[in-house]
């Protein structure tokens, strides 16, 4: 496959800075600063949503040298083991991460959100705006993620 380029359109910017702290994210707010290139009106209309999927970039971590092996989930030996695509950790192909975040506030390029795991700093590839159209029902998971994740999006 050929390879693409994607430009980051924005920064975040909040207190997290650790990339090992992998839980408590529910109360995290961040200010998403778009870049300039798109005008102070490139976020017009979205204050009408109350949601927002971010696509970002875990930038600070690299990829896995190897995909084909499944490993536990964050490394953990009581866990299963999952292939790369059963798992939404950082170190996956393409370094791409996505969050559903609740919008807060919307001023000129800079969109507030509430939620998001990113740490300040890292570049935002694209925002997208939360649809019921879009959204699924009835997901279904195993049950061990459930307990994994429980903390996760805790304040």
């Amino acid at each position: 496959m050929s390879p693409f380029e994607v430009t980051p359109i924005g920064t975040v910017h909040n207190d997290r800075t650790d990339v090992q702290h992998t839980d408590h994210w529910g109360a995290v707010r961040s200010t998403i600063t778009v870049d300039e290139r798109f005008g102070d009106a490139c976020l017009q209309g979205l204050e009408g949503f109350s949601h927002v999927e971010v696509l970002f970039v875990f930038d600070r971590l690299p990829e896995r040298d190897d995909y084909r092996e499944p490993r536990p989930y964050r490394g953990r030996s009581d866990l299963p083991p999952v292939g790369v695509f059963a798992d939404r950790g950082p170190r996956r192909p393409n370094r791409i991460g996505v969050t559903c975040c609740a919008i807060e506030s919307v001023r000129g390029r800079e969109l507030t959100v509430v939620g998001l795991d990113a740490v300040a700093g890292t570049p935002v590839v694209d925002l997208k705006p939360v649809m019921v159209e879009f959204q699924v029902t009835g997901v279904k998971q195993p049950e061990w993620v459930g307990d994994l994740m429980s903390e996760y999006f805790r304040p």
